[in-house]
């Protein structure tokens, strides 16, 4: 377990009840009623909760690294790299249940969850040092939170366990808790995020810092267009209405000139920036960088991990996309052998490089939870199901011109397929290793297709990589740690 005071959100509140975060497995031992009254009686104390709600995306490795080996790696934007055999699985679509990886993501997002669920509970409850304006907004916060995290689960694994309230008992049958349905998950989801909306603000003043950093109306909004757009019956009116509310929020969103700006380093929290995870460096950086920088900029030779795929770059390159590319990834000649870039030492190999600041594994990079550039090819994702193509094609021109394209020709424009094809295309530039692409791919129905047709070959053998994926190959398995653990669960099809 490691200690952390995330000071960019609370300064130094997690001194005030100790709050340690340990996310190595989800605990469901309730905690007794008068240590929890006793630990949560005042504003500051719940602040302080929130505060280790918040600390869930620094804390564990989901957020730090997992979730771009699910999104990325797994698709046809990565490879694994490295020499870690469970993300050998993941890449090659040949995961087992008992994935450690897998594992750590449920656990992981679960605790988050159960920290969510501590400060929605006890919010109406307090009473000392907290106004009724804070209250709103610490339980406005904590319902996002509940939501995006619930969201991540729906989409890895399909319907889960609901857990809406702090465990409060040892009894098998309150504990062990079956799957609800993919559709009862969603519907939940929904629920927090329409009464976040009632309870958040469109900002907290003129810190960008706190802005970027806390839930507000707009990511409210943006994660709301995601997950009508996400649902097994997608809701495109709901979706529409919910980007159009991010651009033309209050909060003043806008894409920045240079896309390159959005990964420097140096222009953190700015106004593309919907919510960010927040690293300071040192005791509260991340390590996430040094895992897949090259020597160069890492300052170590050891084989890196997520590699860009080859169909990646011809898709930048087929597009004539130098802007994204180059901000995407950077090139390197590499002391290992590649086994799809080089099967020779010193190959040149690409690297990932939209975190592009190793800091000995204590990297300050901020990472994108929400960003606005997603949030308008949602929108243009809804107008084109609505068939409202020309307009939909103006939204993607927009994020076209920032990267130095043309505008989309006639050739995608003729039917909703056509677009809908370009629109899909356009977020893999756009948003590749910002662990969109495999949901991207789900949404459209084509995710079993498109890994089915990529021609990877393997250089030590010369053979095409055979993915065999299938639809059950589509969600994650469930941790067989937690079937064993809790009879009530029922695992995936095909594992």
């Amino acid at each position: 377990m490691k200690n952390r005071r995330i000071t960019k959100y609370i300064s130094a509140l997690l001194v005030v009840i100790g709050f340690t975060a340990c996310d190595d497995e989800l605990d469901l031992r309730p905690i007794s009623q008068e240590t929890v009254d006793n630990a949560y009686a005042t504003g500051t104390q719940l602040e302080a909760a929130l505060t280790g709600v918040y600390e869930s995306f620094q804390s564990n490795d989901y957020y730090v690294w997992d979730k771009i080996l699910f999104e990325d790696v797994r698709s046809d934007n990565y490879y694994a790299g490295g020499d870690n055999p469970e993300v050998f699985q993941i890449d090659n679509i040949d995961i087992s249940p008992t994935n450690g990886r897998v594992f750590n993501a449920w656990s992981s997002i679960y605790n988050a969850i159960s920290k969510a669920n501590l400060v929605i509970e006890k919010a109406p409850m307090i009473q000392e040092e907290i106004t009724e304006e804070q209250r709103d907004q610490y339980t406005g916060q904590a319902l996002f939170l509940r939501a995006y995290h619930y969201y991540n689960l729906v989409k890895l694994w399909g319907g889960v366990p609901l857990i809406t309230e702090t465990i409060k008992s040892v009894d098998p049958s309150e504990v062990r808790i079956p799957r609800s349905s993919e559709a009862d998950v969603y519907a939940q989801i929904i629920e927090d995020l329409e009464m976040a909306l009632e309870l958040l603000p469109h900002s907290y003043g003129n810190d960008a810092s706190v802005n970027k950093a806390r839930a507000t109306k707009g990511a409210a909004h943006a994660l709301l267009a995601k997950v009508n757009a996400q649902k097994p019956n997608p809701d495109y009116a709901a979706v529409l209405e919910h980007a159009n509310a991010v651009i033309n929020s209050p909060a003043g969103y806008s894409l920045l000139d240079n896309y390159d700006n959005l990964f420097d380093g140096n222009h953190q929290n700015n106004s593309e920036s919907i919510l960010e995870i927040q690293y300071l460096g040192g005791d509260e950086g991340t390590w996430g960088p040094q895992m897949h920088l090259p020597p160069s900029i890492s300052g170590d030779t050891w084989r890196k991990f997520v590699t860009p795929s080859k169909d990646l770059v011809e898709a930048f390159d087929e597009e004539g996309d130098e802007v994204r590319k180059n901000a995407t990834m950077v090139f390197e000649e590499v002391p290992w052998i590649d086994e799809y870039w080089g099967n020779a030492v010193n190959s040149e190999v690409p690297f990932a490089y939209k975190w592009r600041n190793a800091g000995g594994w204590a990297s300050s990079d901020n990472d994108y939870l929400l960003r606005l550039a997603d949030i308008i090819l949602m929108k243009a994702e809804a107008l084109n199901e609505l068939s409202k193509i020309q307009e939909a094609a103006a939204q993607v021109n927009i994020i076209r011109d920032r990267a130095d394209l043309e505008p989309l020709g006639d050739a995608a424009t003729t039917s909703t397929q056509t677009l809908r094809d370009a629109i899909l295309k356009e977020r893999r530039l756009e948003l590749a290793q910002e662990a969109q692409r495999w949901s991207d791919l789900v949404r459209y129905d084509v995710v079993v297709e498109t890994m089915n047709s990529v021609d990877d070959i393997d250089l030590r053998t010369g053979e095409i990589v055979n993915y065999n994926m299938s639809e059950t190959d589509i969600l994650l398995p469930i941790p067989q740690n937690e079937i064993n653990r809790n009879p009530a669960l029922t695992q995936n099809p095909g594992y």
